[in-house]
């Protein structure tokens, strides 16, 4: 098994599933189709959806947990366009908002996720941090 730091297990995930989104559909929205990484919407429960998209539903005057994924999804693209991002995970990492992006993934997460989409058995370990001194301990 290859270890990888995290960046660059991210960076393989992230190329993976470029292939997969479309200017119509977020990473959240395939990954809740296609049942893969986080299960995008697909993870969350009827009331969590609710919770975290459902002002949303509410402005449009639409119900059902149909109609708040696609909102949710239309507006995961609009944040990717909006902060000049390719995925959704890119946005929630620097926002937080509807869930953590690739903050809340685990080194462990990350390299099952790279496993399934890039086809390769890899250990994730953390990035390098210089140090403040400009030294190696």
């Amino acid at each position: 098994m290859m270890p990888v730091t995290r960046s660059e297990a991210i960076f393989g995930i992230r190329r993976a599933i470029l292939e997969l989104v479309d200017d119509d559909h977020s990473m959240c929205d395939v990954a809740a189709k296609m049942g893969i990484m986080c299960n995008g919407f697909r993870r969350l429960s009827d009331a969590d959806l609710e919770a975290r998209y459902g002002w949303l539903s509410q402005r449009q005057g639409k119900t059902g947990r149909a109609a708040v994924e696609s909102l949710a999804n239309r507006w995961q693209l609009a944040r990717q366009f909006v902060s000049d991002t390719s995925l959704s995970c890119d946005v929630q990492t620097r926002e937080h908002d509807t869930c953590l992006g690739w903050d809340g993934f685990s080194n462990e997460e990350l390299a099952s996720y790279y496993k399934t989409l890039c086809g390769e058995e890899i250990f994730v370990v953390p990035d390098t941090v210089p140090s403040s001194t400009g030294r190696t301990p």
